[in-house]
């Protein structure tokens, strides 16, 4: 299960207006890469592929590869609104290790494929 705040919801929702393409959703899933092996993703998009999954979050969609599901589930996703530094913030309660800026991450079962830091 992924929890998504309200706050962000709402930080999301009116990306999704701002785009003006009622056919978008945000999709959320896992690369691997980045310092520590896996690198999240979010952002929008408007095409489904066979082994995505569809969620609401009262009234926001939001898709997910099932395949990233294992690494996701128990994420939580939240909007900080703190002047010039806010953005969104991840938390995965399956991640053991993390990089330091927090964009990458890896399991206890999974190390993923780390790349050099830039």
């Amino acid at each position: 299960m992924i929890d998504i705040s309200a706050t962000a919801i709402d930080k999301i929702k009116e990306m999704l207006e701002g785009e003006g393409n009622p056919k978008l959703f945000l999709r959320l899933g896992v690369n691997e890469g980045g310092c520590s092996g896996f690198t999240y993703q979010m952002g929008l998009d408007d095409e489904r592929g066979e082994g995505d999954e569809a969620m609401d979050f009262d009234g926001l969609p939001v898709v997910v590869s099932k395949a990233d599901l294992k690494y996701l589930n128990g994420l939580k996703v939240d909007y900080q609104d703190a002047g010039l530094s806010g953005g969104f913030t991840i938390d995965n309660p399956n991640a053991v290790a993390t990089c330091g800026c927090g964009s990458s991450f890896r399991t206890r079962e999974d190390a993923g494929q780390a790349e050099k830091c830039d």
